[in-house]
């Protein structure tokens, strides 16, 4: 990304990767309020600064956090409110830094699911979970799991703002 997107996109990234922990944590759920209008903002930022291509890797950037955060919504495991904040953080920070902040982010929500189990006493469920998940993709394919999804109030849910947040501010430090 055009670097002096890169140094503009990390106030607002912190202000509203901040609010988004606060209100996920409080009430599971991240606000199009919050989001939509960041996400906007990041696509004017990078046509403003880039011309064309800051255009186009706001676009992608946004497309790639829809994208794989959407699949994972669509397979049970993510609420709207995490794909529309990856997708707004993508248009900030394009797709080539999106993707480092998604692999920070899915490392980090691992390490934060097993603390949150450890605490909590289902670490045998974590892992029972976690494999129905991964080795019943071959019978399910991209279906849902019928038990592991966010519409079963039985199922334990971790809000995903925190993970999202470390990872993404962690890649402004490792991408160049």
């Amino acid at each position: 990304m055009h670097m002096s997107l890169q140094s503009i996109a990390w106030w607002p990234t912190v202000f509203v990767l901040a609010v988004a922990i606060v209100t996920d944590l409080r009430s599971r759920r991240i606000p199009n309020w919050l989001t939509l209008p960041f996400m906007a903002t990041g696509i004017i930022a990078g046509a403003w600064l880039g011309g064309w291509q800051g255009l186009g890797q706001s676009l992608g950037g946004l497309a790639l956090g829809g994208v794989i955060y959407g699949l994972l919504c669509f397979m049970g495991g993510m609420g709207m409110g995490d794909v529309k904040l990856a997708a707004a953080i993508g248009a900030w920070i394009g797709a080539s830094q999106l993707l480092m902040a998604l692999i920070l982010t899915a490392m980090i929500g691992g390490f934060m699911a097993f603390g949150w189990a450890i605490v909590g006493g289902f670490v045998g469920e974590l892992f029972s979970g976690s494999g129905d998940l991964l080795f019943g993709m071959r019978k399910r394919g991209l279906s849902p799991h019928p038990d592991l999804v966010l519409s079963n109030p039985l199922t334990r849910k971790m809000p995903y703002a925190p993970a999202i947040a470390i990872g993404t501010l962690i890649s402004f430090f490792c991408h160049r």
